[in-house]
């Protein structure tokens, strides 16, 4: 077993380098601290946004604009906005005019690359033999690895300036000929590295012959830091975010009501995903279970803090609700038809494939003898698509959609007697209505379908009733450091 650790650090902490010096790398003050550990690094809070689009808001950025705009001007202008942006970063971070100037041409280097590519694509795409929409995957690979590439570098650099023997690893493939699967990008690059002298750090981005983004999308860079961690054989993985694993969202409880949970399963990390809300997406997750890699989810601000250990095997002493987190602006897909009794099994093969089509996410379902019901995290206009195209495969059934909530009462084990009847009960108390709810034999959850309006509510309420009124202390179930 290898003695060190695989970590990863998200955007907006990786936007306060002095954190990121003092917090993580040299922990406690000791120099001895870098070593022994790999750093993958997230681009700078809100860079890939710019770069894509707006992971919330759907905002676009050069990538979206670049798809679907027919104004040529307005990807450009938005490169040329994020290109003052990233030197903006450059120069907040390096004290020097030499070393802003090395750290702007290394990034100015890169938009000018993607800037010329875009170019020769929209030209050669003007041509009827050349679709637009057969490249768009490559483009947006291209783009995501700019932000990844800067922060490392960047990072690496001020490393080194601060007496730390950091080095660049860059996986984007960036002017590479090659196209190699991701192990074998990873095992190139680590080949001759020593990290008992060396700290690695990493571009969260690795450019591979399939393309990462196809599968895991914005996640891309966690899959990254799971398969350094399996390929290297750590003894831990580490995400650095800037916030606890809590109990649940702060801005709805209250500071003073959230408790960070100390440890938990892979199980409840699965279900955060699920809704959303992962500490680390389900696919990079399996890696880390299947070789037995703890993970552990830290906050950059409280170093002091052993953070939230996420094990396989892990399964509370005492039954109990650990997390309370939901997610809003879910649409309801209701099909009845009258004809599907005695055919659920068809008639769902047939609505999966569909809502796979249009790349719905599903977040749950509901199933009787004559209707079924999917609950999927998507925009309005997928919703449509999906819903168009059921009702030309079914054009006697009746077809609904409807903006509902999901809150989730998850625990690594919850098989408390009457835990779902005070749950209820709490809902009520506070005026909520349900409208469905879902909690399997594996007693991992519950999932409470409500009005979108009773979001706020019902976290507030099942929180209390579930989670507060045991008094936890420091944190649900300590971990160790």
């Amino acid at each position: 077993m290898h003695s060190h650790t695989v970590e990863k650090i998200g955007g907006t902490s990786m936007s306060d380098y002095t954190a990121v010096r003092d917090n993580i790398v040299l922990a406690g003050g000791r120099a001895e601290a870098a070593y022994g550990r790999v750093l993958v690094v997230s681009a700078y809070g809100g860079i890939t946004n710019r770069l894509l689009e707006h992971k919330k808001t759907g905002r676009p950025g050069v990538f979206a604009l670049f798809s679907g705009s027919e104004i040529d001007a307005c990807w450009r202008e938005e490169l040329a906005a994020l290109r003052e942006e990233m030197f903006g970063i450059n120069a907040s971070l390096f004290e020097d005019a030499i070393a802003i100037e090395r750290a702007n041409h290394f990034i100015e280097e890169r938009l000018s690359s993607a800037e010329a590519c875009l170019d020769s694509l929209q030209q050669l795409c003007e041509h009827g033999h050349f679709s637009l929409e057969a490249h768009l995957a490559t483009v947006r690979e291209m783009l995501a690895s700019i932000g990844e590439a800067q922060s490392a570098w960047n990072t690496a650099q001020l490393l080194r300036r601060d007496g730390v023997n950091a080095c660049f690893v860059d996986l984007t493939g960036w002017r590479s000929e090659e196209h190699v699967d991701l192990d074998e990008r990873i095992q190139r690059a680590f080949a001759d590295i020593d990290v008992t002298t060396t700290l690695p750090i990493v571009t969260g981005y690795a450019h591979t012959a399939l393309g990462l983004m196809s599968t895991f999308d914005r996640g891309y860079s966690e899959m990254t830091f799971s398969r350094i961690a399996v390929l290297t054989g750590a003894r831990e993985a580490i995400i650095h975010k800037e916030f606890h694993l809590s109990s649940a969202d702060p801005r709805l409880v209250g500071e003073a009501n959230v408790v960070p949970i100390g440890r938990t399963n892979y199980d409840v990390a699965d279900q955060l995903a699920n809704l959303g809300m992962e500490a680390i997406h389900p696919k990079a997750a399996k890696g880390l279970r299947q070789h037995n890699i703890p993970l552990r989810v830290k906050n950059t601000f409280e170093p002091e803090h052993a953070g939230t250990l996420i094990t396989s095997d892990y399964v509370s002493t005492t039954p109990q609700v650990e997390i309370i987190a939901g997610s809003r602006g879910i649409y309801a897909l209701e099909l009845f038809d009258q004809d599907m009794a005695g055919q659920i099994d068809q008639y769902d093969r047939e609505i999966m494939a569909v809502i796979r089509r249009f790349k719905g996410q599903i977040i749950a379902k509901d199933i009787n003898a004559n209707t079924v019901t999917h609950y999927l995290a998507c925009n309005l206009k997928t919703v449509k698509r999906i819903r168009h195209a059921l009702e030309e495969i079914y054009p006697e059934a009746e077809i609904d959609q409807t903006k509902v909530s999901i809150v989730s009462a998850i625990g690594s084990d919850l098989e408390v007697t009457g835990l779902l009847a005070r749950a209820v009960s709490a809902l009520a108390g506070a005026g909520v209505s349900v409208q469905a709810l879902h909690q399997s034999m594996r007693q991992v959850d519950m999932q409470f379908v409500l009005r979108e309006s009773d979001y706020e509510a019902a976290i507030k309420s099942l929180h209390e009733s579930l989670v507060e009124v045991h008094d936890h202390g420091t944190a649900i179930c300590l971990a160790t450091g």
